[in-house]
Formats: C-alpha cells, structure tokens, sequence
C-alpha cells in the first residue's frame, strides 16, 4: 500500500518516549486521504501524538466502499524500503504485483505479507471484474536496524490460526495470541488479530503485559475496556495489561495491535521507513532513476513518480522510557 499525499510530511517515529507505561484509554480518531482514482482511506497511524504501536507504524481503514461501477483500488507502481506490508480484507479482493515477480489476488481474510527490506516496488488494484464491496485494513511493520536490508520478499497464507471462545473468533494475523502463532514472518515481538464478535458476546482475551496495544474497529458496536469504539476509528490502550475486556452490542469485528515498544527513532516520509535524512534522499533518487527498487510487470499504466523532498531537514526523534 502506498502514501500518495502528494506533499507528505515526514515523521519522526520510533523511540520510547511515547509510550505510555501502564493502561490507558486513548480514543484516536482519523484523518481521510485519498488513494487511487476512487478510494478513500481512514488513516489512524501515524496519528497526531501517537506515531507507532510496537512495530506497527501505518494504519489505514477503508471501505465498506460499494465499487460496482468504480475502478476500485488502483495503486501504481511504488517503492519501500525499511518495512513489511499488510493486506488484510473483510471484502472484496487486491492483486498484488511486485518487483520480485509475485502475483497473488488476495481475499478476504487472508494475509498478503510484503517484506520490502533493502528495497522493492509493487501495485495494488481491484480485479478485473470485481466484488461489489471493498472493505479492509493496509498496515505496515517497521523493520528493526539489523533485518531492514534483508532482501525483499512476499507471503501469501490463506489458512491462519485461530484463538476461539464462547462468542468470539480471532484469527491470528502476524505474531501470537493465546499460544497461537500466525506463519507470516515477523522480526520484533508484536501481534495482529481481526476478532469476530456476535452480538451479546463479553469475553476476556488474554495479553502480554510487556508489549502496547491498539483496537481498530473494523464494522459494529464494541465497547473496548468499556470504551465505545465506533468503525474507523481506534483506541490506544498503553502498555501493563493482562487481559482485554471486550463487549459486543451487534455482530462486530475489530483488529488487535500490539507489540514490543519500538526503541529504535525512525524516519517515516512517503513510502520510506529510513533512519537518516541522506537514506530517505538517496532511496527517492533511485526510484526516479529506475534503479535499486526493480520492475512491476504487468501493471496497465504507469508508476507512481516521488514528491519533493520538504525543505526542512529530516530528523529522527525519540525519548528513551
């Protein structure tokens, strides 16, 4: 998944002194941004005092979107360096593209996993014909100093563990939940869940008191921690905790985020996750170059072309706990 704000402000990410060492209700609401020719996203990460939750470093919720008579998704060519992405859909479908030489349409509740490493380049678009009804969740992982120049590669797992009781399904993403452990690759302690609730379910999920969390509410009335948290929006919940109290008012669904508190300060600008201004400059020369990042074939346009850089120097920053 890309950032295409056209003038996208770079992020100081990374660093503890963010986090919040013991439970917390934290409501953040999102900022909309247009992707594509016609879909619209709720972007919850990087937010305006909350920049990452463990390793997760980039959220966005879109849809449910009725795209019968639109394009759909449609994502041109782009660069990453420095992170892994992740397709996750509750409807409709995304073919992926990379410079690897994946091709993989990826449906609801299966997980497409892009690791970029030192570098890559892919698209995203609906199919051709498509599902009337798009409705997911992009969401990127920073990768820590020593696995960041790995060589880039991509998952695809349409089978993924489950963590099941009286009302409630969790389907484990990335990491473990519960002793269950998810096959996608992972490089720092962290976990993703998309938690099915009927209507009427109160249930207590089981967590690791040393990592943070974030609920994003995917559809339906869930009281997280007593806290109504509506679609598209997401609430932190600090680090300390042991167990999740969950209440469902209507059948819903929402994702858990979690993870190690990230040490490591970040620079997050476009499509980039570096650690020095001269990094992110020399990754945005080379894709307009046509170097380092390789070729996505197939793709029927053309590739997404680099903002200018701000004129303000890029800085990592951080506190240490």
């Amino acid at each position: 998944m890309s950032n295409l704000d056209l003038a996208p402000e770079p992020r100081a990410c990374g660093g503890r002194g963010f986090v919040v060492a013991e439970p917390v209700r934290e409501l953040l609401s999102p900022r909309t941004v247009k992707l594509g020719e016609s879909t619209e996203v709720r972007r919850l990460l990087p937010n305006l005092g909350r920049r990452m939750i463990g390793a997760w470093a980039f959220v966005d919720h879109y849809g449910p979107d009725d795209i019968a008579d639109e394009p759909g998704m449609q994502v041109p060519p782009h660069p990453h360096i420095g992170l892994q992405t992740v397709s996750w859909l509750h409807e409709g479908e995304v073919l992926h593209r990379d410079s690897t030489g994946s091709l993989q349409t990826i449906r609801p509740r299966e997980l497409g996993l892009m690791t970029a490493g030192r570098a890559i380049s892919h698209s995203e678009e609906s199919p051709r014909p498509h599902a009337r009804y798009l409705h997911g969740a992009q969401l990127w992982v920073a990768l820590p100093d020593e696995h960041r120049h790995t060589d880039p590669h991509f998952e695809y797992h349409a089978d993924l563990p489950t963590v099941t009781a009286p009302g409630l399904t969790a389907t484990v993403i990335l990491g473990s939940l519960d002793g269950t452990t998810s096959p996608g690759t992972t490089y720092t302690p962290l976990v993703g869940a998309d938690l099915t609730l009927a209507e009427g379910t109160r249930a207590r999920l089981p967590l690791d008191p040393d990592f943070e969390y974030g609920v994003l509410s995917m559809s339906g009335e869930v009281h997280v921690d007593g806290v109504p948290v509506t679609p598209g929006s997401m609430l932190y919940l600090g680090c300390g905790r042991t167990e999740l109290p969950l209440q469902a008012d209507s059948d819903a669904s929402v994702m858990l985020l979690g993870g190690e508190p990230f040490a490591e300060e970040l620079i997050m600008w476009w499509n980039f996750v570096g650690r020095t201004q001269e990094e992110i400059e020399r990754a945005r020369e080379e894709w307009m170059r046509g170097s380092r990042f390789g070729e996505v074939k197939g793709y029927e346009g053309d590739r997404l072309l680099a903002p200018e850089l701000p004129p303000v120097p890029l800085k990592p920053r951080g506190r240490v706990r």
